[in-house]
């Protein structure tokens, strides 16, 4: 089917249609909104809006001209509108916003952070792996040994020599801290 074929029944409003050009220009469509809104979940919903918009309007649409750029033109509209709408205030079917103080770590919170993130580094791929798993993920031993495709006595193996290994590497951490 020609672009202008496809065009023509677009604007007709076949079903078929609609659903090719959804299929070829989609992926532009959210790369558009991606590029106002910089945010997946809010891109997606825009895209949802642009198809619809341009479903209502297809018989306006002029089938000499093409698809693509109009398409866009509804995207970055769309995506505008997603973004006006966000950035309103909350409803009062909504919880009351509140303002919360961040404060940022210390230096000596952040020195730690350093020492524990090298001395995980110097363990071996394995060995770090489990324990991002463990630590990170809050993975149990079973669950770790089925992800790695191990035995969980191999997964035990590895946390007792990582966890040994990274006492030895931070015990002047532990000296220093009061």
């Amino acid at each position: 089917m020609t672009d202008t074929e496809l065009a023509e029944r677009f604007r007709d409003g076949d079903e078929e249609a609609v659903r090719t050009v959804y299929r070829r220009h989609s992926r532009a469509v959210m790369t558009v909104a991606m590029s106002v809104l910089g945010d997946r979940d809010l891109a997606a919903e825009a895209v949802q809006q642009t198809f619809l918009n341009a479903w209502k309007a297809a018989g306006t649409f002029d089938p000499e001209r093409e698809i693509a750029p109009w398409l866009y033109a509804i995207a970055r509209r769309a995506a505008i509108d997603v973004y006006r709408k966000e950035s309103r205030p909350t409803q009062s079917a909504h919880d009351e916003e509140v303002e919360v103080a961040v404060s940022s770590p210390g230096i000596e919170q952040t020195w730690e952070a350093w020492e524990v993130r090298s001395a995980i580094d110097k363990l071996s791929v394995e060995e770090r792996e489990v324990v991002r798993l463990s630590h990170g993920e809050g993975w149990a031993h079973p669950e770790i040994g089925g992800r790695l495709g191990v035995p969980v006595g191999t997964v035990k193996s590895r946390s007792h020599r990582a966890h040994q290994r990274l006492a030895r590497l931070l015990r002047h951490v532990v000296e220093v801290a009061p």
